[in-house]
């Protein structure tokens, strides 16, 4: 592979990881209130080819995140047990807008990676039709 079809095939590797963080996060961020949900989250891994020496950025596997659910006092609530609490979700929508955020910083500086290899290619290809 060319250098530039290598710096191509990195961004794009990096643009559908933030793509698959931005989605986990806003599934996050839909069930901040939702009783029992627990937080998903997904790593990020290297691959890559060691003929090449290129490292692409892959998804791990979705894991949802075992800390204690926030326990909720509301007599009220149809899931509340004998003592009147029940469990909440381990969602901080803070947290969440931060790696929001994040990804999609991270994903605008893949993009912009990609527009600027485009643009490189394109304009070596201009310089040797001359």
């Amino acid at each position: 592979m060319s250098d530039f079809s290598n710096a191509l095939s990195v961004s794009s590797s990096g643009l559908r990881a933030q793509a698959s963080r931005l989605r986990i996060v806003s599934e996050n961020i839909a069930n901040v209130d939702t009783p029992g949900y627990h937080r998903k989250t997904i790593p990020f891994e290297t691959s890559g080819n060691a003929r090449d020496g290129v490292q692409m950025v892959e998804t791990g596997r979705v894991d949802l995140d075992r800390s204690d659910l926030e326990r909720i006092y509301d007599p009220q609530h149809p899931l509340a047990d004998e003592a009147g609490f029940y469990d909440g979700t381990n969602v901080d929508l803070i947290v969440e807008l931060a790696d929001a955020r994040e990804a999609q910083r991270s994903y605008e500086a893949n993009l912009k990676m990609f527009e600027q290899t485009r643009q490189m290619s394109s304009n070596l290809l201009d310089l040797l039709r001359r």
